[in-house]
């Protein structure tokens, strides 16, 4: 074939024509194509792929069947295009990913500044804001990692491709929530990790749904700050007291799965115990006397004092620290029945036998004096 063969067949191809060829040399900027012509075709690194492409090598090698489009046709030299090809397949395959908000993998290929720069056959931008739910200092991890995407924007016309890996993420998030919600129930105790404090409570998180634990929850003793009972990311075991689904609000408790003050007390405290106690509250029928941590016992009116009194606080103020005795225990009922009055008579028994048994040896011993004496005038 001569030169003006050549020519009139290297005219047959024009821009835009799709031809298909076998990779015959890789060059350091481009890669010589055997498209069946007697020139061989020019397939730049720069048409190599809508990526940055660091050497040819790593995109072809001798010998790969390639389909590329004819990007230019002049004089003697075809200048072709594999990038092209592969973003005309890309947008087809993405406008219908788009349309059935589909999820599928891509793998990072750059980390640059505002995001993440995938391949999905052509160039797709992940921004910062939509690669997880939670703030990323340092996106260089995720260089060669593959995440699961959804297109966020899609524009041909402007070469835009927007995804978001985030939206993956809260779509799985809400699934997870929706059924946790529909399968737990008021009664249950699960393990949550507590997630954050205030100062009305810790708010736990219990598989996907954040639940309320109030600060009157947490435990049996009184509570200041919930920070006194528990830390972020502390894993704990709560009861739910409540579900409303609608609004996604889970209340719960923590004390309520916590061995209670009361829990064998009848090992701690037996009738006929006689016990320190503070005055915790008076009441017109006695009052309530604290003698262990939340352990409160009754005073019945009756039962304070060795003489008819009309109010407990005739004799008894909040504060007051008193002993008592125990009269009853019942754990089952949660209630201890006790006693001032008791100790009081047993105190004035202790007191008359002290005082009969003084008077008896003073009374010998004066006899001894007199009959001393009488032997004296004997005498």
């Amino acid at each position: 074939m001569d030169m003006s063969e050549e020519k009139n067949e290297i005219l047959d191809l024009n821009q835009g024509d799709t031809v298909t060829g076998t990779v015959v040399k890789v060059e350091e900027k481009q890669v010589l194509v055997d498209i069946g012509y007697k020139t061989e075709g020019i397939l730049p690194i720069s048409e190599l792929s809508s990526l940055h492409v660091e050497a040819t090598s790593d995109v072809v090698k001798e010998g790969d069947s390639l389909t590329l489009k004819v990007k230019k046709v002049e004089d003697d030299e075809i200048v072709l295009s594999k990038k092209a090809v592969d973003a005309e397949s890309a947008w087809e395959d993405l406008e219908k990913k788009y349309e059935n908000n589909e999820i599928f993998d891509t793998e990072v290929k750059e980390v640059v500044k505002g995001g993440l720069v995938v391949d999905v056959g052509v160039r797709g931008f992940i921004p910062a804001s939509l690669v997880e739910t939670f703030y990323v200092e340092d996106f260089s991890e995720y260089k060669g990692k593959t995440l699961s995407v959804k297109i966020a924007d899609l524009n041909q016309e402007q070469n835009r491709i927007i995804l978001s890996h985030r939206a993956v993420i809260e779509a799985e998030e809400n699934q997870k929530k929706d059924q946790l919600l529909q399968s737990i129930e008021v009664g249950q105790v699960i393990e949550g990790t507590v997630q954050r404090l205030t100062n009305f409570g810790a708010f736990v998180d219990i598989g996907g749904v954040d639940g309320l634990v109030h600060i009157s929850q947490l435990s049996h003793d009184h509570v200041q700050k919930a920070s006194d009972v528990v830390s972020e990311g502390d894993k704990i075991n709560v009861e739910i007291l409540s579900i409303d689904r609608d609004n996604e609000r889970i209340s719960l408790s923590h004390k309520n799965t916590l061995p209670g003050p009361w829990a064998n007390i009848e090992e701690q405290i037996t009738r006929g115990d006689t016990m320190d106690g503070t005055v915790k509250r008076l009441v017109n029928f006695g009052a309530f006397v604290e003698v262990l941590p939340g352990i409160e016992g009754l005073v019945h009116i009756s039962q304070i004092a060795n003489r008819h009194i009309g109010t407990p606080q005739e004799v008894l103020e909040v504060g007051q620290a008193v002993k008592v005795k125990v009269l009853d225990v019942n754990e089952k009922e949660e209630r201890i029945s006790l006693s001032i009055k008791e100790l009081e008579q047993e105190q004035e028994e202790k007191d008359y036998k002290q005082y009969e048994k003084n008077d008896d040896q003073s009374g010998f011993n004066l006899s001894d004096l007199i009959g001393d004496k009488l032997d004296k005038y004997k005498r």
